[in-house]
């Protein structure tokens, strides 16, 4: 292929893209070829649960109101009401009161970042990310000249405080969480967090520097029984929250999300009229209108995540036959269990061939691993259990 008119970052980039999107396609191949009955493709995140009633009913009511204006511009940083509406719920969640001005509406958690990484990051600036992390972080960060720096877990992948503060320098500019985590469905607990909050309150009064503490949430509440997710604004004030209503809703074909901030966050008004005209520069201009007053009306709904947790369940069954070894998800709707060779890649192949479609862990910045979603029906994980223990034993 002649690339020659093109960006050359943007080519390094297509070589190295997503291995979630390779692997699915690579689904799309195999399902033409064997029929679709016979592929178990747990490589994509894509939720497969209906949306909760609810979110129909208030999506019939927003779609058939003929007030006048309904679909035109509003403020960039999205329609008022609807931000009281989301203010109230993180208050909720975080413990902390919030008005609609600290919240700005987007085009999900995906436009979330980015409208945060362009308001805050100078070219080189740093944001530390501990592993396995979502692999679009990277060519986030990169979007706006910054540099992503990816730090150790400990084995179970809950946080390593220490790794963390070796990595900061004077370039860091935020820490970027993802709980519960995708690929490895762990929640980060509360003394994580508040252990995280006191090392980043030295660093600011040591130093004078602030690290912002951006919390990607879009898992928040797909949580199963005898977990919960902490509140970091209760620890942290100069902490920044984005997520979307892909997961919980069910719904991530319609790009609505939110980023909220801490009432006491370092520079707010320039912070949030930094992001609020980043969402308009960046081409969002504002989130969808209509899913804006849609969600505003559900944003305490969730769709029935003991569905999940079943999954769960009956997944963890059969990869401890396969003599997988895992750690237990918390939330979200991901296995990351270590792969038998040290190459995941072997492994994945190996699966390819039971036509089974799984992602190499590499692909989340931690090799040795893959990642299994579980956002299929209960017949699709259950069709794959021989293909699993000869895939192992292949090995």
């Amino acid at each position: 292929m002649d690339t020659r008119c093109l960006s050359e970052k943007m080519v390094g980039f297509m070589e190295r893209s997503s291995w979630i999107r390779k692997m699915f396609e690579e689904g799309a191949r195999l399902k033409k070829e064997h029929g679709a009955d016979k592929v178990c493709d747990f490589s994509l995140g894509n939720p497969d649960l209906p949306p909760p009633q609810a979110f129909n009913q208030a999506l019939i009511e927003a779609a058939s109101s003929n007030e006048p204006g309904i679909h035109a511009y509003m403020p960039n940083a999205g329609i008022p009401w609807v931000r009281d509406r989301v203010a109230e719920q993180v208050s909720k969640d975080h413990g902390v009161k919030l008005s609609g001005e600290e919240v700005i509406m987007t085009c999900g958690a995906a436009g979330g970042l980015n409208i945060i990484f362009k308001a805050i990051l100078n070219p080189g600036d740093e944001v530390i990310v501990p592993r396995p992390y979502f692999v679009e972080y990277g060519f986030y960060t990169d979007n706006h000249l910054g540099k992503l720096v990816p730090v150790e877990s400990n084995h179970d992948f809950s946080l390593d405080i220490e790794a963390i503060k070796d990595a900061i320098t004077d370039k860091t500019k935020a820490i970027l969480i993802n709980s519960p985590n995708n690929p490895s469905g762990i929640i980060y607990d509360e003394d994580s967090i508040k252990a995280l909050a006191s090392l980043l309150g030295e660093i600011a009064q040591e130093k004078n520097q602030t690290i912002f503490l951006i919390s990607d949430e879009p898992y928040r509440k797909i949580v199963f029984t005898g977990n919960q997710v902490p509140p970091l604004m209760t620890h942290y004030k100069d902490t920044i929250v984005t997520t979307s209503f892909s997961k919980d809703l069910s719904i991530p074909g319609e790009r609505i999300g939110y980023v909220a901030v801490h009432p006491e966050i370092s520079e707010k008004g320039p912070l949030l009229g930094a992001m609020t005209l980043a969402n308009r520069i960046l081409g969002f201009v504002n989130a969808p209108a209509l899913m804006q007053r849609v969600v505003a009306k559900v944003v305490s709904e969730k769709v029935d995540t003991s569905i999940y947790e079943r999954r769960r369940d009956l997944f963890a069954s059969i990869l401890e036959k396969a003599g997988l070894k895992f750690t237990m998800p918390q939330g979200a709707f991901y296995f990351f269990p270590k792969s038998p060779t040290a190459d995941e890649t072997l492994f994945v192949k190996a699966l390819q061939k039971e036509l089974i479609l799984t992602v190499p862990g590499t692909g989340f910045g931690q090799p040795g691993y893959i990642r299994i979603a579980f956002c299929v029906e209960d017949e699709v994980i259950k069709r794959s259990e021989d293909g699993f223990k000869r895939a192992v034993e292949s090995l």
